[in-house]
């Protein structure tokens, strides 16, 4: 990820000093920086397709900024990040230019500590920023319409094209029947383990059907009104969104668009799929919970067994075994307004043949209290790692408030 570091320095300093009091600073985060930081010695103009940070090198700056980037203030307002030494009265200057933005309405932060903070900052900084870039123009399809029991996953699709830049594509469910093949390829079943389910290539007919969609379309994820195929093809959609989130495609299950959201921010953010699944079981006292469903990404377990969909009791669903230790619960609504994300720990794989398939024993400290207060919705997104800090960061950017319990 490249950061521009545009240098703004009074004309007072002596320039051959500053120069190399600057280059050093740089350097100094650099070490600690999995960014690649570009330092700019002079303002230059502020390009959107990179992350730019505005180093105020020293005091006597502040008309200096009005001159070089007030304009973007009502041409192309944006939050502007401000990096500040420890030197030549920097921090001074920068607090007086953040000053100066929030009283025109505008937003910024300034980034100063020691050379490792400051690298995790920008480092956060610059994930945040390019997964934005990479949400901007996104295409996320809805094939059929959200099943009739999501009564409370309603989205914003304005929301949607203005913080993220997301726009939806509805898709009727003819159309994936159409592109279904009548025996899957060869190549796709290489992918997989030997199945002697008589569902197994119906399956996989339904992930290359979808496959042609996110083609056609010109899909970034999708998600799928999956219980209608039990009588259309008296078969599931499990395995197909099992392969489609292995390819990088967020693929949500019975249509339902903030668990889309959701599994899309996150792999543009962490850049790793999502486990959505249905708290099956909680103790609010001791914070233990189980979730379950019958897909999962392929590339978050360490191995799996096939089985059937539980309701139904028929077509590939996968019983898959989770990584344990750090994890995050996370879920955004619809509708853009609020989100929840809280660090927890898996514990443990579990089996019962009634619930969905793969199933995991998890503990979270306030997730329980949560979901019988102010759930959003039923499905929530697993991650692994702890995202918590991360996702939070990114959600002030946009205005989505965290949900408070």
């Amino acid at each position: 990820m490249k950061v521009r570091i545009h240098t703004l320095a009074s004309s007072l300093h002596d320039h051959q000093r500053l120069a190399k009091y600057s280059k050093s600073f740089v350097e100094g985060i650099q070490q600690y920086c999995h960014s690649e930081l570009v330092l700019e010695p002079t303002a230059q103009r502020l390009e959107p397709e990179v992350l730019n940070i505005i180093y105020v090198a020293t005091g006597g700056t502040e008309q200096l900024f009005v001159q070089n980037y007030s304009d973007m203030l009502t041409l192309a307002p944006q939050h502007f990040y401000l990096l500040a030494s420890q030197d030549n009265n920097s921090l001074a200057a920068s607090m007086e230019i953040l000053s100066y933005l929030e009283n025109r309405g505008s937003s910024g932060e300034i980034i100063h500590g020691t050379a490792q903070y400051m690298a995790s900052q920008i480092d956060i900084i610059a994930k945040i920023y390019y997964a934005k870039q990479r949400l901007s123009g996104m295409r996320l399809g809805v094939v059929g319409q959200p099943s009739d029991w999501l009564i409370s996953s309603t989205v914003d699709e304005t929301a949607l094209k203005s913080k993220l830049g997301i726009q939806l594509v509805r898709i009727d469910m003819a159309e994936l029947l159409a592109a279904m093949p009548q025996k899957p390829s060869e190549t796709t079943k290489a992918r997989l383990k030997t199945c002697n389910s008589p569902y197994f290539e119906g399956a996989l007919c339904v992930y290359e059907g979808l496959r042609k969609l996110v083609e056609q379309y010109r899909l970034s994820g999708l998600t799928l009104r999956c219980f209608d195929l039990l009588t259309k093809i008296h078969n599931t959609g499990c395995l197909a969104l099992a392969l489609l989130n292995q390819d990088g495609v967020p693929a949500a299950c019975e249509g339902d668009i903030p668990a889309l959201l959701t599994m899309t921010i996150a792999q543009a953010l962490i850049g790793q799929p999502g486990f959505q699944a249905n708290p099956a079981t909680l103790n609010p006292q001791t914070g233990i919970m189980v979730f379950a469903h019958c897909t999962i990404p392929l590339s978050m377990i360490n191995d799996y067994t096939y089985d059937t969909h539980f309701e139904s009791g028929i077509g590939v669903a996968l019983h898959g075994e989770l990584p344990m230790g750090n994890a995050t619960i996370f879920k955004v609504s619809g509708m853009l307004n609020r989100y929840w994300a809280e660090d927890i720990e898996l514990m443990e794989n579990q089996y019962s043949d009634i619930r969905c398939r793969t199933q995991v024993l998890l503990h979270a400290k306030q997730t329980p209290k949560y979901l019988l207060s102010r759930p959003i919705a039923n499905h929530h997104i697993i991650l692994t790692g702890h995202r918590a800090s991360l996702l939070q960061r990114f959600f002030e950017l946009i205005d989505c408030k965290p949900t408070v319990i």
